[in-house]
């Protein structure tokens, strides 16, 4: 009977919490700049999420690799990931985006997005950008403010 319980609840978990990946699913290596109107925005655990529809004509920020970022307490070469940032090369317009835990988000208080909202975000995506169209966020762009979500503010 216990058994069939944890089944049953297993199974009623919602997708996002069942689908959650580590950092280690991700190509580390390579940054993707994706940005574009929030169109679903879960304020929850285990980490905040949205969905981005990206504009048709994408394309990197010319001051991308000189925008200044804050400093984390993990050590992240946020201005190298910027210089080396790219374009996803599938074609997908509309992307899934694991943000941070919503204790990192209130320590950087990130303000909850909106839907409609333009964001950018720099972060990874699967290697050879096989699977779905997720990208774990490592720097948030929105509202004029950069969140750095790999860890705490320094």
């Amino acid at each position: 009977m216990q058994r069939r319980t944890l089944m049953a609840a297993a199974l009623s978990a919602p997708l996002a919490a069942r689908a959650h990946h580590g950092w280690s699913s991700f190509d580390q290596g390579r940054p993707i700049w994706l940005e574009g109107r929030a169109t679903k925005v879960a304020w929850r655990n285990p980490h905040a999420e949205l969905t981005l529809e990206l504009p048709a004509d994408s394309k990197l920020p010319p001051d991308l690799a000189s925008r200044p970022l804050p400093a984390q307490s993990a050590a992240v070469d946020g201005p190298a990931l910027l210089k080396a940032a790219q374009l996803p090369t599938r074609k997908d317009r509309v992307w899934e985006v694991e943000l941070a835990p919503l204790t990192r988000m209130d320590a950087w208080k990130v303000p909850q997005i909106k839907v409609g909202e333009t964001v950018g975000v720099l972060g990874f995506t699967f290697a050879g950008e096989k699977g779905d169209a997720v990208l774990r966020a490592e720097y948030l762009f929105v509202g004029g403010q950069v969140y750095g979500l790999r860890s705490s503010p320094a």
